[in-house]
């Protein structure tokens, strides 16, 4: 989409207004990308959420359900991720892969709400592909519903998380990746369900609800958040956030042409289970090994990585390109995701090309900021 009428808006668009928020195109939708004012901006609203909280309007997200007899069973055929590992109230990242070449089409949660229906919050750009792939395959009585635009998703991320939705009578404190489903009493009659999910690696939540009452609940969770430092906080801090723990974006670092293997991804993959779209050519990849993989690399030096840069060796021997790049305000360094021929040594030194000049970078192991202490 190409003019700025087309672009979706979200129906919390004139908060971020009011906020004096810069905006930009994310996956058909305009959203922040940062705000002004004392704590505005990409680096404080990152460091918002590593050391108290911020909130961000993410409700470009996909929502969809999967509903009917067996609904959960279908989802558990198609996406890369064991759902029997998981029961109902519980949360799974799995990936939606394609059957002939094992790509991912997008990666995604799965809200396990009973056998009969399961939600699923995909990427924006990638919603209606998903649901027109699981409408393709849908077994007679099982019906998939593309929500898309019928629900807001907020995220509440960071070390105050919890006394932030405690202060607005929603329920907090449940186990990571689970979530429960509750009553919002600033707005008669409306449920919000609060996931214990988020994309920062701070302990966080991720609430979705219905549009009408998004403004209500922003307003309450802001107001809340004041003694504690909240910070409203755009896509781009949620970048550098992601970029941190290694989280892939879909688009950047997965993508069709890219499998789960080559992203170090196998983890969220059932091996065992006897169908999910692309098993074959995965199973036959995962024996013979993968060409390449995505790494972690971190500046030796000042350089700052973006993604489409070069990756090499020695200065003549190319072995792959970034996908993810940028300063990381937590270490004051540059990181990178990378996608690199598997051939490579990972104790390497690599250097990366930036503006016509070598950069040396370390292989390291991800997380790149660790906060395994504060998730727990």
């Amino acid at each position: 989409m190409s003019s700025e009428h087309a672009l979706l808006r979200s129906p919390l668009h004139e908060r971020h207004e009011a906020l004096g928020a810069k905006f930009a195109e994310f996956g058909g939708w305009t959203m922040p990308l940062e705000y002004t004012g004392e704590r505005g901006g990409v680096v404080k609203e990152h460091t918002a959420v590593r050391s108290a909280v911020g909130l961000f309007d993410v409700s470009h997200l996909g929502k969809a359900t999967v509903s009917g007899p067996g609904a959960a069973a279908y989802v558990n055929a198609t996406l890369s991720n064991d759902l029997g590992k998981i029961g109902p109230g519980q949360a799974q990242y799995t990936l939606c892969c394609d059957d002939e070449t094992g790509g991912i089409v997008d990666d995604l949660i799965a809200y396990f709400q009973d056998d009969d229906q399961v939600l699923l919050v995909p990427n924006a750009a990638n919603t209606a592909e998903v649901v027109r792939r699981l409408v393709a395959g849908a077994p007679e009585g099982v019906k998939v519903t593309d929500q898309h635009r019928d629900y807001a998703v907020l995220a509440l991320q960071g070390t105050s998380s919890d006394e932030v939705l405690a202060a607005v009578g929603l329920p907090a404190g449940h186990d990571y990746m689970s979530f429960v489903e509750s009553g919002f009493d600033a707005v008669d009659g409306v449920g919000v369900v609060v996931c214990r999910t988020g994309y920062t690696g701070e302990r966080g939540y991720e609430l979705i609800v219905e549009n009408e009452a998004a403004p209500a609940l922003w307003d309450a969770l802001m107001a809340a958040g004041e003694p504690f430092g909240i910070a409203a906080c755009g896509l781009g801090a949620r970048d550098t956030l992601r970029t941190e723990m290694g989280y892939p974006l879909h688009g950047q670092d997965i993508s069709l042409d890219v499998t789960p293997i080559e992203a170090r991804l196998g983890w969220a993959v059932g091996w065992k289970k006897d169908a999910f779209w692309g098993r074959t050519k995965l199973m036959a990849e995962k024996e013979q090994g993968a060409r390449r993989r995505l790494v972690a690399l971190k500046a030796t030096g000042r350089g700052i990585p973006r993604p489409h840069m070069g990756v090499s060796l020695t200065p003549d021997v190319r072995v792959g390109e970034v996908t993810s790049g940028t300063f990381s305000p937590t270490l004051k360094q540059g990181i990178a995701l990378a996608l690199v021929s598997s051939n490579v040594n990972p104790d390497a030194e690599l250097g990366v090309d930036i503006r016509g000049r070598v950069e040396s970078f370390a292989q390291v192991k991800l997380p790149f900021v660790d906060t395994s202490v504060r998730e727990s």
